[in-house]
């Protein structure tokens, strides 16, 4: 039986990620598929890889995520905010680079929601004077 070492939930928009810690060397797997593989472009994959960097355990930990909801870049925000509370619970001395690079904060913009008598959230239906 693999021991899990960390646990982290992490959100973003509507998406929302669990993020098993265990011992091993770097693997990354999410919803089954490589990191690299599930986000192909290099922006989302560098996104879930910092907190790993700025704590420089890159080599230490196999990661397994599960992410649902959102779209890709809600998704890659809540993997990283899920794997910054999974190392602290690994290592308690991870705090204060993960907080300092603003990684443990949950990012609370969500999308402004529609207003009936108007097209959108803000938008507003054609005025026709005439």
């Amino acid at each position: 039986m693999i021991k899990n070492l960390g646990i982290g939930t992490g959100r973003r928009k509507t998406s929302v990620a669990r993020v098993y810690i265990r011992d091993g060397n770097g693997k990354i797997v999410i919803n089954g598929k490589e990191l690299n593989q599930y986000f192909p472009q290099g922006e989302h994959a560098m996104m879930v890889r910092q907190p790993l960097m700025v704590t420089s355990s890159e080599n230490k930990y196999d990661i397994l995520i599960n992410v649902y909801g959102g779209g890709i870049n809600g998704q890659a925000g809540a993997c990283l905010h899920g794997l910054s509370r999974a190392l602290c619970q690994v290592d308690q001395t991870n705090y204060t680079a993960l907080r300092s690079n603003g990684y443990l904060t949950r990012d609370p913009r969500m999308v402004e929601r529609k207003k009936y008598g108007q097209a959108g959230a803000r938008k507003r239906f054609q005025f026709s004077k005439r």
